[in-house]
């Protein structure tokens, strides 16, 4: 991939950040990978020591605050910076260029992944197909039984939670739950298992 910042740009970059607020050197690096979108997040190794040249040029402070160091512009930094604004805006141009041609490879690496998986996956399916046995006959008849078992349990589940609403509801405002009703219920419901073990056994 091409590099996102050229030589000596990266240096003035930091420095128009720090011109907007101070900041610690995680608060950098995460600021450029937010201004690149993730596609560019410097390490360590390269924002701290632009830093410190920064600072030996006198165009930025450091203080330390806990165990974070804070950054700060100073005059003459602020001063490189309105004199190298037109320079500044370049940098943003080729930023702009920049991240979108390392979007453009990651999207083709990405549909390139992509396609090598779907092939594999074909020729998986291809190699099981050849060796897989013969699938015996479908049973109709045991076809028609799982779906009329997927039948009970929507009708099962839809009717437990109807009666959990209402039951709940009616508590949430303040109704009461007399032991007859939840008796009913319970052997309704013992009534009702009954009568379904009887109909499956004929």
């Amino acid at each position: 991939m091409a590099p996102v910042f050229s030589h000596g740009d990266l240096r003035l970059y930091l420095l128009s950040l720090l011109d907007e607020s101070p900041r610690h050197g995680y608060d950098l690096m995460q600021a450029l990978a937010d201004r690149t979108g993730g596609t560019y997040t410097p390490s360590a190794g390269t924002v701290y020591p632009r830093l410190a040249k920064l600072e030996e040029e006198g165009l930025v402070t450091k203080t330390v605050d806990g165990r974070k160091t804070v950054y700060e512009i100073t005059p003459a930094g602020h001063a490189e910076v309105a004199a190298r604004a037109d320079e500044l805006q370049g940098i943003e141009d080729g930023l702009t260029d920049s991240v979108r041609a390392l979007a453009d490879e990651v999207r083709g690496s990405v549909r390139e992944a992509m396609r090598s998986l779907r092939a594999d996956l074909a020729a998986a399916e291809r190699e099981e197909r050849k060796t897989a046995p013969t699938a015996p006959p479908v049973d109709d008849a045991r076809v028609a039984a799982r779906e009329q078992l997927a039948r009970a349990d929507a009708a099962l589940g839809e009717f437990r939670a109807r009666v959990r609403a209402d039951l709940r509801t009616h508590v949430a405002r303040g109704g009461s739950l007399a032991t007859s009703v939840v008796d009913d219920l319970t052997a309704a419901l013992d009534a009702a298992a009954r009568e379904v073990t009887r109909a499956i056994r004929g």
